[in-house]
């Protein structure tokens, strides 16, 4: 190939994942590797079926679909466009495409052997991650448009920086069992059982006469290979065993071993010698091992949250956190599982400060301690989408009391949500720079008071009514008595539907903030301040979107559903007629989630303003991709809710 063509597709290659990640050299072997293939329309690159062909592909021009067939009729299951890269599931997977490759138009195709492939997986670890993250997911094709967004967030990486991923660079940091349990063939599965339940192990390797590793049963095997079976107790472990069996070198590096595990789906992976099944075993490896030893598993922050009342080791444990929502993003986990996860790790220290407020107050207090509370979290933490510890906004409503017993239950609820405040600033959250938190007086009241506030802001919704509007109509109930949150539910139900132009001016309020996009395409930026040149993607990109979401589920008295996401992916099944517009402003607010949460990690603050000179040219059109559902979100309330008739 002549250095001419080996240019031209080098500057091509390196404009898209995962080929950006790669050095000028190794980008250029790439490049003398690959093989241009040209296909007409109505042609097939592959059909489901066929073997893996020893290349993946990168489509340069054209259009390619990936389809299926039902009852002789095509369906298209995804799609390609430039940049895009596809074939990939098939060659990691070791195993026939399950879908047929359809020429949709002409087109030309990059294709990239499999030994070069493997080039880049041993040489590049971003890569090898880049990739096995992708085939953890399922992914057919890595995308690079706003349709399918969970799989473009991988352009809104910063090439230069190196993605977290030192979190699993550490080597003689993994803690594995040395001492593994096995069994020969022979046993009955019941005795095996036994021998799992006496070592307190989930799994255990089946062995030849050399006590060479031949296959594995864990606890998954035994309910679903036997007792959803009905298999017999008595029945051999040969009869259940997963073989063979796939085996590591001892003192392999951790990327390697985690990159092993992912690329073949694994939840055990055995060590032995020499690295192959016919070597004494000398280690097993599972999935769990792998997070309990670098400290970041859900599972393992939360029960740690459990088994403490100690602020420091509350406040270590959601700085670990931090690590965890690194490793999430940067290894292209769904940011809707990210958030819940974030979001259950901090309920679950709101909770605990609540216990712990509560235990020293409640001496002091002994006739309306036990009176029934609830704490809400509000605004981004009440839509569940808060990942980043910025400022918490909450409040607490507490049920009715007689009247001579009132004075003394303000008093007390007044005292609990300034020592919750004070401790949730302890563990790192910030303050709320409003002042909306259970530690102001006006947020802490009786029910009877909140039900009046909402019926304000509702009958009267001038600024005010309606800023509070945004914050508060997104509380969700996290500690205490669920019936309380509930009942003001219910209450602003009823006053919303008697005084329905209230969503008008809801809707009015939600157009404020224009288009991210100024005439000549660029970014609206902050023009003075402290903030200057910075893209402010929480005002400008992601409430227009919170708002309108919230606006259009109140319109539809549905209860519940809080979360951004959520509320556009069930706006889609209410209106079917606008569903298409629905997942694609869902899919836009997460790609800013997504967003906002990388640089927050990055920059060490709230991820709030981004320098639109720091991203890529491919980052910068991607996010201006995803603006597109703003602009149709806002004519669609525009035009739903008449606000060309409200004055003002």
């Amino acid at each position: 190939m002549s250095n001419v063509i080996v240019n031209r597709v080098k500057e091509f290659l390196k404009g898209f994942p995962p080929f950006s990640f790669l050095s000028s050299e190794l980008l250029e072997v790439v490049a003398r590797e690959v093989e241009l293939m040209y296909y007409t329309q109505g042609e097939y690159i592959f059909m489901k079926g066929d073997p893996a062909k020893p290349h993946f592909f990168l489509l340069k021009e054209g259009s390619v679909y990936l389809t299926d067939e039902d009852a002789g009729k095509m369906v298209v299951k995804d799609y390609c466009d430039e940049g895009e890269v596809f074939g990939v599931l098939a060659l990691l997977g070791q195993r026939p495409y399950v879908l047929n490759g359809y020429v949709a138009e002409d087109s030309l195709l990059y294709a990239v052997p499999v030994e070069t492939f493997d080039k880049i997986l041993k040489e590049n670890s971003e890569v090898s991650l880049y990739f096995a993250a992708g085939f953890a997911a399922g992914q057919v094709v890595v995308r690079t448009d706003l349709s399918q967004s969970q799989k473009a967030r991988k352009l809104l990486r910063d090439p230069s920086s190196d993605h977290g991923l030192s979190l699993f660079m550490e080597k003689g940091k993994l803690n594995f069992p040395t001492e593994v349990l096995t069994c020969t063939a022979d046993i009955p599965i019941s005795q095996a059982a036994r021998m799992m339940q006496k070592q307190e192990v989930g799994s255990i390797v089946i062995v030849d006469e050399l006590a060479f590793p031949m296959g594995i049963i864990t606890d998954k095997d035994l309910r679903n290979r036997m007792v959803a079976a009905e298999l017999p107790y008595h029945s051999p472990v040969s009869a259940i065993m997963t073989q063979p069996v796939r085996t590591i070198q001892k003192g392999s590096d951790f990327p390697v071993i985690y990159l092993t595990m992912i690329k073949h789906r694994l939840h055990h992976l055995i060590l032995t010698e020499d690295g192959t099944d016919q070597s004494k075993i000398t280690g097993i490896i599972s999935d769990h091992d792998v997070f309990l030893s670098h400290g970041n598993s859900p599972a393992v922050l939360i029960h740690g949250l459990l088994n403490t009342w100690e602020i420091n080791e509350i406040k270590a444990i959601r700085n670990r956190a931090e690590g965890l929502l690194g490793y999430f993003l940067e290894n292209e986990v769904a940011i809707d599982f990210v958030a819940s996860i974030m979001t259950e790790i901090n309920d679950v220290i709101i909770r605990r400060l609540i216990e712990l407020a509560k235990k020293d107050l409640d001496g002091e207090y002994p006739e309306v301690c036990d009176t029934p509370f609830c704490f809400l979290s509000l605004g981004s933490e009440g839509r569940q989408e808060q990942m980043l510890r910025t400022d918490l906004d909450n409040a607490l409503v507490f049920g009715e009391l007689p009247a001579k017993q009132m004075p003394q239950a303000k008093a007390y609820f007044e005292k609990l949500g300034q020592q919750i405040v004070l401790l949730l600033e302890s563990c790192g959250f910030s303050p709320c720079p409003q002042d909306l938190m259970v530690s102001n007086p006006a947020w802490c009241q009786p029910l009877s008071v909140w039900k009046n506030y909402f019926t304000n802001w509702i009958h009267r919704p001038d600024e005010s009514s309606l800023l509070h509007a945004t914050i508060f109509f997104d509380y969700r109930p996290v500690y205490g008595e669920r019936s309380l949150a509930e009942s003001l539910t219910d209450h602003v139900y009823q006053v919303i539907d008697k005084q329905k132009s209230f969503l008008n001016f809801m809707a009015k309020n939600a157009l404020q903030n224009p288009p991210p996009l100024g005439f000549f395409k660029n970014f609206i930026v902050e023009k003075s301040g402290e903030h200057q040149d910075r893209f402010d993607i929480k005002q400008r990109a992601m409430m227009p979107l919170a708002d309108a979401a919230r606006l259009l589920i109140l319109s539809h008295r549905v209860m519940g559903i809080n979360n951004t996401f959520q509320r556009y992916m069930k706006l889609a099944e209410l209106e079917p007629a606008n569903a298409e517009i629905y997942r694609e402003a869902g899919s836009a607010y997460e790609i800013f989630l997504r967003l906002r949460a990388l640089e927050g990690i990055s920059s060490g603050n709230s991820g709030r303003y981004i320098s639109p000179r720091s991203l890529g040219k491919l980052q910068r059109q991607l996010l201006k991709n995803a603006f597109a559902p703003i602009h149709q979100i806002q004519e669609l309330l525009a035009l739903r809710f008449q606000t060309n008739m409200i004055p003002g």
